[in-house]
């Protein structure tokens, strides 16, 4: 999905060069600045090389399964059992299971090899997992996948229902496969999906914890997870921290290929995961988050997913150290807040080629994390920014198209947040911007091409801006708009780079 020249009519309008140019209204400023030539060469950036995404398939998935083994299916209570204790630990916690299961709550386990789902019908009663149509299966318990073991849920199955009445969900703390088929959190009551209704309710979950490998591939995921730790949705993540100097696992991992997530609390959550592969996949009216990569996570793939209809907040975010990361080829629109944010000191990113737009907020957003590239995206007709930059430095934005977002192309300040709720001893930041803009364009943004207020530096070089919305023509704001004309002299008469930054600070005045 790399940009191949939109056929936007406002694409038709004149270059800035011919437009005429309106004065911004001074600004008082920590710094007084300076507008400079820079040296072209030092802006020169080869084209990105992207990951290799032709091995992540559906056939790769299959070649995984360990099919030497037969596994067995144990049923024990739930109670001191480590791959449970995040949900079962204190009075509260195990109570929700004592009322679900009416009685000393149990989970079906798996050990010593690979099972199916048919295996866990022929071991099991109907009061625990049953065959409810042909190739149609119901768990009325917990299922946990064991260290050194493998459940593969296939083509076999139409669909694994995990019962919401009876507390079912899926653990895995070994590997664990879906492939062709339909995992669905179900609500017997109603014979159908469980369908988000209020954030504190249980809905099945399946979460793949530390030492382990999930692969899903070519299935359907539906209504899973609620407002609770780790029982988000689908979830790769880190034992807790006390769990995990215990047990010593390794960091989870997984793929997650050609699927479908829809109507999940978080459509995807990770914590201190790596090398994640998320590629090919929809995901469709999640309640808080489509894709949530979380602390200290790296090597992910975020790659060709559609992420549209998230209720609360982001279609795509990383936050907390997710680090050497590629978000490519992603679409994201109509989504309640953003469509892209890489949040809380996550660096090192790539950011290209993905389309973001007719989101309710921004396009692209980036708080407080430097040291990221932005590539070849489109981001357009979003109902705030196109792309915004918080607090960040060293930010490098190559070929972007912003175009018809109702406020800025881009938009770069600085806050200080230690009066709002954000943890500074966890997400410790300056309050500092600085960016490179190289290429691309920015064209009918409903404010100004480009704001960006008390730079450390901004330098920009072949930057085409289009089609300004105001009659004044191009307005550039923050303290370009104070140098506007020495800086469209120097980018757009003399085609120079152009570098913005401070001389010396100076007392504010009053």
């Amino acid at each position: 999905m790399q940009p191949n020249g939109l056929a936007l009519p406002l694409l038709l309008g004149a270059l800035c060069l011919g437009v005429p140019l309106a004065q911004a209204n001074p600004q008082h400023h920590q710094f007084d600045y300076r507008v400079r030539s820079a040296p072209a060469e030092e802006l020169h950036m080869e084209t990105p090389k992207l990951p290799d995404l032709s091995g992540y398939t559906k056939d790769a998935v299959l070649a995984k399964i360990p099919r030497g083994h037969k596994g067995k299916v144990v049923v024990r209570r739930m109670l001191r059992q480590d791959a449970l204790k995040d949900f079962t630990g204190g009075n509260e916690r195990l109570r929700e299971w004592i009322e679900r299961q009416q009685g000393m709550p149990h989970a079906i386990f798996i050990e010593g090899g690979l099972v199916t789902a048919q295996d866990l019908a022929e071991a099991l009663p109907d009061s625990q997992f049953a065959e409810q149509a042909p190739g149609v299966y119901i768990a009325r318990l917990p299922i946990v996948v064991a260290a050194g073991a493998a459940l593969h849920v296939g083509k076999e199955t139409r669909e694994l229902r995990l019962s919401q009445e009876r507390g079912a969900f899926l653990v895995n703390d070994g590997l664990m496969f879906l492939t062709d088929t339909r995992v669905t959190a179900w609500r017997e009551v109603d014979n159908g999906p469980a369908t988000f209704r209020e954030a504190k309710e249980f809905r099945p979950f399946l979460v793949s914890w530390g030492g382990s490998e999930l692969y899903i591939a070519s299935s359907v995921l539906t209504s899973l997870g609620y407002d609770n730790s780790k029982s988000y949705g689908v979830s790769i993540t880190q034992y807790t921290p006390n769990m995990h100097e215990r047990l010593q696992r390794a960091e989870p991992t997984g793929w997650l290929i050609d699927s479908e997530f829809v109507d999940h609390w978080y459509g995807f959550y990770c914590y201190e995961a790596q090398n994640v592969v998320i590629k090919g996949n929809t995901y469709r009216d999640n309640i808080v988050y489509g894709i949530d990569p979380h602390d200290r996570s790296h090597g992910l793939i975020i790659a060709e997913n559609t992420v549209f209809g998230t209720k609360k907040k982001h279609g795509i975010i990383i936050s907390r150290e997710v680090n050497d990361s590629w978000i490519i080829n992603n679409e994201s629109y109509d989504n309640k807040l953003s469509g892209v944010v890489i949040d809380r000191s996550s660096v090192r990113n790539l950011i290209a080629y993905n389309r973001v737009h007719g989101n309710h907020s921004d396009g692209i957003t980036l708080y407080e994390s430097g040291d990221n590239l932005l590539w070849g995206n489109q981001v357009l007709r979003n109902r705030r920014h196109g792309i915004r930059i918080r607090n960040s430095e060293n930010i490098r934005l190559y070929d972007n198209l912003s175009a018809m977002n109702q406020l800025t192309g881009v938009y770069g300040h600085i806050k200080d947040l230690s009066n709002t709720d954000r943890d500074l001893e966890l997400d410790p930041f300056d309050t500092k911007i600085s960016m490179i803009i190289v290429g691309g364009t920015l064209a009918g943004n409903g404010s100004s091409p480009i704001n960006i207020d008390s730079p450390l530096s901004v330098e920009m070089y072949r930057v085409k801006m289009l089609a300004p919305s105001k009659a004044s023509g191009i307005q550039l704001a923050g303290i370009l708009g104070e140098k506007q004309d020495e800086i469209l002299d120097l980018m757009v008469r003399q085609r120079l780079p152009v570098l913005i930054d401070p001389i010396e600070p100076e007392k504010l005045t009053n």
